[in-house]
C-alpha cells in the first residue's frame, strides 16, 4: 500500500524515470485510441484509423486476397497434419508453433475442409451449394479479405491498447459504472468502445487476449465477448443502406444501443451466462487488482496502474513479436474455420428449410407486437444466426418500413452469428459452446424484440 502511494506520489511531481513511465504509458496509449477508438470519415463511411489501414490494403490487394488466403489455408491444414503425425521437434518444442499447428483432429479436419472449400471457389469447381455467391464466394470474397485486412492491422496495434496500461486506466476510472451495472470490471469499457467504432470481431479479440493473460473470468470473459462485441457503426451503416433506410440511421443506432444496453443488463444474470465459473485461465492465473486504496484518488491510482503496466514492455521488438503472433494465430488458426463453418452455416441457411422452421414460432410474436408482414420478416428474426448480413438480405424485399426497420435493428442486437463471433468463441478458450451461443442468441432476441418494436412504432407513428 505505502509503495503505491509512493509511486502515485512521484509521478504527481513528474521527476526523473516516472516522467519517462508516464511518458511510456501516455503516447502510445494516445496513438491507441486515436487508431481504434476515434472515428473518422473514409471515402464516406465512418470508420476507425485502423479501418483506414485495412481498407487501403484490402483495395491495394483487391484481386489477390482470396487467393493468397486460400494458399494460408492449405498450408495451416498441411502443417496441421504433419505435426500431428510427426511431431517435429522444431514446431513442438516452441510454444506458439505448438499451439498453432499442434491442435486435435477435430480442427485439423475443420482446416482441411476450409482448405478444400477455398480451392473449390476459388476454381470454380464443385457443388453449387458450396461455391455459390450466397456461401462459399460470400465467405471467401467478402468475408476473408475483410477479416485478413482487419485483423492484420488490429493484431499488430492492439498491444498499443492492451500492453501500455490504457484499459488498466480506464478500467480503474470506470469500476464504479460496469461493476454494479453489467458485473464486470472497468477495462471491459474499452471492450465495448473497440467494437462500437471498429469491429465486434476486434471487441471479440480484446476480450479473448486479456482472458488468456488472466484479466478477466470465464464468467467475465463469456458475457464481455456475448454483449459487448457490439456491430460497429460503419456495418451499421452499410445495413442500413442495404435494407434503404439510409434517412432513419440516427433513430436506428439510437434503437440498437437501448435494446443492447437492456441485453447487456439482463443476459449475464441469467443461465448460461450466470453460471459460469468466476474463476480464471487456469495457466496464468488471476492478474487483475481494480482495488483503490485508501487515501489515494480513483484517477491517481488508475494512472500509477497504468504506468506500472506500460513499465513491463522492455522493448519495440518484443511488441511487435506479440503482434505479429497475434496475426499468425488468426491466419493460420482461425480464418480457415471462418472459411470451413461459414460456408457450412450459410449452406444451411441458403439451401435448407433449417431457419424458416425454426421462425415458425416467431410469427406470432410479431403478429402480437403488430409487426406487418410476420411471416415474411420471421426468418429474418432466426437466419441472423447463421450471418449478421442475412437478415438484410431476406428483409430487403419486404414493403414495410417499419418492419424493415425492426429487421435490420434486430440484426444488429441479435450479435451472435456462426460465420465470425461464433467461430472466434468456439475456437478461442473461452469456456462457451454452440449450444451455449444459441441460447444467448435467443435470449437477445427474446430480450431486445419489444424495446425495438416499441420504438419503431413510435418512429413510424
Amino acid at each position: 500500500m505505502e509503495v503505491g502511494k509512493q509511486n502515485v506520489s512521484q509521478l504527481q511531481t513528474g521527476s526523473g524515470r516516472s516522467a519517462r513511465e508516464a511518458m511510456k504509458f501516455i503516447i502510445p496509449s494516445i496513438i491507441g485510441v486515436l487508431l481504434f477508438l476515434v472515428p473518422v470519415t473514409y471515402e464516406g463511411n465512418m470508420t476507425i484509423g485502423v479501418g483506414i489501414f485495412a481498407s487501403y490494403f484490402q483495395g491495394l490487394l483487391e484481386g489477390v486476397l482470396p487467393l493468397f488466403m486460400t494458399i494460408i489455408f492449405g498450408i495451416s491444414a498441411l502443417m496441421a497434419i504433419y505435426t500431428k503425425l510427426l511431431q517435429p521437434k522444431w514446431i513442438v518444442s516452441q510454444p506458439f508453433l505448438k499451439g498453432l499447428f499442434d491442435v486435435g483432429a477435430f480442427w485439423i479436419a475443420i482446416r482441411v475442409i476450409g482448405s478444400v472449400f477455398a480451392i473449390m471457389t476459388v476454381n470454380g469447381i464443385g457443388p453449387e451449394w458450396i461455391i455459390s455467391d450466397y456461401t462459399g464466394g460470400t465467405v471467401l470474397y467478402s468475408l476473408v479479405p475483410v477479416l485478413t485486412t482487419w485483423f492484420l492491422f488490429a493484431g499488430l496495434l492492439m498491444p498499443l491498447l492492451l500492453d501500455f496500461g490504457l484499459m488498466d486506466f480506464f478500467g480503474t476510472l470506470l469500476q464504479k459504472i460496469m461493476k454494479p451495472l453489467f458485473q464486470l470490471p472497468g477495462r471491459s469499457s474499452i471492450d465495448a468502445l473497440a467494437s462500437w467504432m471498429g469491429s465486434g470481431t476486434v471487441g471479440v479479440l480484446i476480450t479473448t487476449k486479456q482472458f488468456e493473460e488472466g484479466y478477466y473470468t470465464k464468467r467475465e470473459a463469456a458475457v464481455i465477448a456475448t454483449n459487448f462485441s457490439v456491430a460497429s457503426i460503419a456495418f451499421s451503416l452499410v445495413i442500413v443502406s442495404f435494407i434503404g433506410l439510409e434517412s432513419m440511421f440516427a433513430q436506428l443506432y439510437g434503437t440498437v444501443v437501448i435494446a443492447g444496453i437492456a441485453a447487456a443488463v439482463i443476459c449475464p444474470r441469467i443461465p448460461p451466462l450466470s453460471r459460469k465459473k468466476d474463476t480464471y485461465y487456469e495457466p496464468v492465473g488471476m492478474q487483475i487488482s481494480e482495488t483503490v486504496p485508501e487515501n489515494v484518488s480513483r484517477l491517481q491510482w488508475g494512472f500509477e496502474k497504468a504506468v506500472e503496466k506500460a513499465s513491463e514492455v522492455k522493448s519495440v521488438g518484443e511488441v511487435t513479436k506479440k503482434g505479429l503472433q497475434n496475426v499468425f494465430d488468426i491466419w493460420f488458426g482461425l480464418i480457415p474455420l471462418v472459411m470451413a463453418l461459414g460456408t457450412l452455416a450459410l449452406v444451411v441457411a441458403e439451401y435448407t428449410p433449417v431457419f424458416d422452421v425454426l421462425a415458425y414460432p416467431v410469427v406470432p410474436l410479431l403478429e402480437l407486437l403488430q409487426i406487418p408482414q410476420a411471416a415474411d420478416a420471421a426468418p429474418a428474426m432466426i437466419v441472423g444466426f447463421a450471418d449478421m448480413f442475412l437478415p438484410a438480405v431476406v428483409g430487403s424485399g419486404i414493403e414495410s418500413e417499419l418492419t424493415r426497420f425492426v429487421i435490420a435493428a434486430m440484426s444488429l442486437t441479435q450479435l451472435i452469428y456462426m460465420s465470425e463471433i461464433g467461430i472466434l468463441l468456439i475456437k478461442s478458450k473461452i469456456p462457451i459452446s454452440f449450444l451455449d451461443l444459441f441460447i444467448i442468441f435467443i435470449q437477445r432476441t427474446i430480450i431486445t424484440l419489444p424495446i425495438v418494436a416499441l420504438l419503431a412504432h413510435f418512429f413510424f407513428m
